[in-house]
């Protein structure tokens, strides 16, 4: 191996040896028992490609493939190598339990492959949705991955060196429970659920003594009537709220200052972990710290004599993870004096929420990069659409979430592909599309499944104290709320937006010169056929390894 190979392989290893440094493969799964073959992907869907990394305890032939059943038969498969003369990768597909054959569209791009201190690492790239029929369609469902590998470099049969694992690749969620896992649960007991078509139910608590800081790693919804239980969120409370309750919420009692948003389930979601190196953080200094759990309760039937005992159970662990994980609330404030409404006969009609990040240093200082890897998005019953733009220096550089086809029953925490990295005086800017052709009068925001909401709820890492970053448009300053609307559409983006911004403490600041900027159309996703040998790679390169690696790479062609 030449020896600018040999320190490019070392470098490489190291960038991607660490889970926080690679971005851009943030999941990870062993296929196999032993730990021999190790997957990393990750991926851009609104690009439409998806990135793996296969690492093989063998400096032989290496094989990948995605499976209709699990076995060879119509698999989509990758094999390469690094051997004498250099590296060698191939685009195959097997039509049984035979040698497979090479696709005529080779529709995979070899990014690098390294074979470093008895490992090889190949890393490849491929559109989600390709042209080739005779390509894997890759869906958000859990798909069979086949792997195998050889002890040398001629390509032949594996004999036992072989596997399969089913992981869903699009919405991966890791399943690490260990045998003696500790959990406790935090739940509502056998509440009266008022016969009214929304009702949301507060319990102030305080969680198990901890006298030192533990991780929550797995959040799981335990759920006595699915018909009615819409979401659930567990806030931590500031120090001034010091006494339990268990009342109906917003009622004026002091927990109503509770915001902080620790832990959350919506309706269609199930339980979710937590990626491997992030961790909730309880106990320890916070232990006498009170946390308020809120249930929203959706009855449009409006029945009477029900009793439910619902909540979240948190699995835990004192093994501290590398980052504390912090949920950042965004979108438009759902509560307020200024009557923000929208108008009835809409097709499509948009809201706005703006968070500018340089507005946090008033209250905490130093901020961070956050490092936003999960997102849950939250509207009501007449919400169609919701996408989270992200901007950097007046710019949209990227989406945070996007969801084009929303449902107000199927609300759940969404792993991001890759991890994006908000800086310091970045801009989020929550848009939420409504349709309110059935209804004749106006639709405000606020808590009522009939009104309106527009959030995105952020997770990331490092923590920070802020706990939400909202805003509303100013109102009062409206000339008139009569007007069609298509022109009060115009009329809404263009008044300056008050925003919102809190800490843990429940300090607030408040700031009225915010502008709501134009967010990008979502970029379509369609199928590519061509060899994608030739296009760019060099933004995995630069954020895996830097500059100076792909200075590397470039000399080494």
């Amino acid at each position: 191996m030449p020896p600018q190979l040999g320190f490019l392989s070392i470098l490489l290893a190291w960038t991607t040896g660490a889970w926080a440094t690679d971005h851009n493969l943030p999941f990870m799964e062993y296929l196999d028992a032993d730990r021999v073959v190790c997957l990393k992907w990750g991926f851009d869907e609104l690009q439409g490609d998806i990135t793996f990394q296969l690492t093989v305890n063998s400096t032989g032939w290496v094989g990948f493939g995605l499976s209709p059943q699990g076995n060879m038969v119509r698999a989509d498969i990758v094999m390469g190598g690094y051997g004498p003369a250099g590296s060698y990768f191939a685009d195959y597909y097997a039509e049984g339990n035979a040698m497979p054959l090479k696709d005529e569209e080779q529709s995979y791009n070899l990014l690098s492959m390294i074979e470093n201190d008895g490992q090889t690492i190949m890393t490849f790239q491929r559109s989600i949705k390709t042209c080739d029929e005779k390509d894997f369609h890759i869906t958000p469902q859990p798909i069979k991955l086949i792997y195998a590998y050889g002890v040398t470099d001629d390509i032949g049969y594996h004999r036992s060196r072989r596997g399969t694992k089913e992981v869903n690749l699009l919405n991966y969620m890791p399943r690490s429970n260990p045998p003696d896992a500790k959990y406790f649960t935090l739940k509502v007991e056998n509440i009266t659920v008022p016969s009214k078509k929304t009702y949301y139910h507060c319990k102030v608590m305080q969680l198990p003594d901890l006298p030192k800081k533990h991780h929550i790693y797995l959040v799981e919804p335990d759920i006595e009537h699915l018909d009615i239980v819409h979401h659930m969120l567990l806030y931590h409370c500031p120090s001034f709220v010091n006494e339990p309750y268990d009342k109906q919420c917003y009622m004026g009692d002091v927990g109503d200052a509770c915001f902080g948003v620790v832990a959350s389930w919506g309706v269609g979601g199930g339980a979710y972990e937590l990626p491997e190196n992030t961790g909730i953080p309880i106990g320890g200094e916070s232990s006498d710290r009170f946390y308020r759990l809120e249930i929203h309760y959706n009855n449009p039937q409006e029945k009477e004599g029900i009793t439910d005992s619902s909540g979240l159970r948190l699995y835990y662990t004192d093994k501290l993870r590398q980052h504390d994980v912090g949920v950042l609330t965004t979108g438009v404030l759902p509560v307020g004096q200024m009557q923000y409404g929208i108008p009835p006969r809409a097709t499509q009609f948009h809201s706005y929420g703006i968070c500018n990040t340089s507005l946090f240093s008033q209250l905490v200082n130093p901020i961070p990069d956050l490092q936003v890897f999960s997102v849950l998005l939250h509207t009501h019953l007449a919400g169609r659409k919701v996408r989270v733009g992200h901007f950097r220096n007046g710019k949209q550089i990227d989406f945070l979430g996007v969801n084009e086809n929303y449902d107000f029953d199927m609300q759940e925490i969404v792993n991001l592909g890759s991890i994006k990295t908000v800086k310091p005086g970045d801009e989020i800017i929550v848009e939420c599309t409504y349709n309110t052709e059935d209804r004749t009068k106006d639709t405000l925001m606020g808590l009522s499944t009939t009104d309106e909401m527009c959030l995105a709820f952020l997770f990331y890492y490092p923590a920070v104290d802020i706990t939400s970053c909202t805003s509303r448009p100013n109102t009062l300053l409206l000339s008139t709320t009569t007007a069609q609307p298509d022109e009060y559409q115009s009329l809404m983006n263009n008044l300056p937006q008050i925003q919102y911004i809190s800490d843990a403490r429940s300090n607030y600041s408040v700031y009225r010169d915010g502008m709501v900027r134009e967010v990008m159309k979502t970029p379509a996703a369609v199928c590519k056929s061509t060899n994608t040998a030739s296009r760019p790679c060099s933004s995995w390169m630069l954020k895996a390894g830097g500059i100076i690696l792909s200075l590397l790479l470039v000399a080494l062609m």
